[in-house]
């Protein structure tokens, strides 16, 4: 019986962990994106108060906790039955910190591929996106935030996905040895 409450404890404390690193997650990437453009969370969030940084900070946390909660649902029901409970939280903790870089690195990737797209053609993205700025270097900075966050987001789909087949293959490596 103590085994079974120790997996069911194991689980909740990585369903914890999900949640908490959805938060840092999105205080890290809002605290950088709300220092480049503050302009960006000011027409999206129809925001008219001079303490934007503060409160992207906060609309990243409050983002990035509902984020990983959808992702302590995916990733510990799908490492719960991955390992039949069987799995140390150290294993889960590896595996927790490789999606927050794969979710990181989709940030980046995200801000720079929507840099790119308006540096190519600043026309085509003010079509899609009307708010962007006129000022060259205030369009790049507002492209960065939305696409970084849209990486983010992805990024996250894409963590989850791999994070679980990584998981499932690293657990069978250590089953048979």
């Amino acid at each position: 019986m103590a085994k079974q409450t120790s997996s069911i404890q194991n689980l909740f404390f990585i369903s914890i962990t999900c949640v908490l690193m959805g938060g840092l997650i999105g205080a890290v990437s809002n605290m950088i994106n709300g220092s480049i453009s503050a302009y960006y969370f000011k027409t999206t969030m129809n925001w008219g108060f001079p303490e934007i940084w503060i409160a992207s900070v906060a609309q990243g946390i409050l983002e990035g906790l509902f984020h990983g909660v959808l992702f302590a649902l995916i990733f510990t029901t799908g490492f719960g039955l991955v390992t039949k409970g069987k799995a140390d939280y150290a294993f889960a903790f590896k595996h927790i910190i490789r999606i927050a870089m794969i979710v990181m690195i989709c940030w980046t990737i995200g801000g720079l591929l929507a840099v790119m797209l308006v540096s190519l053609s600043p026309e085509f993205y003010r079509s899609h996106f009307p708010w962007t700025p006129t000022d060259v270097i205030e369009q790049m900075k507002y492209a960065w935030v939305g696409g970084s966050i849209w990486g983010e987001i992805i990024g996250g789909f894409l963590g989850s996905v791999v994070g679980l087949v990584t998981v499932k293959n690293n657990w069978e490596i250590k089953i048979s040895s």
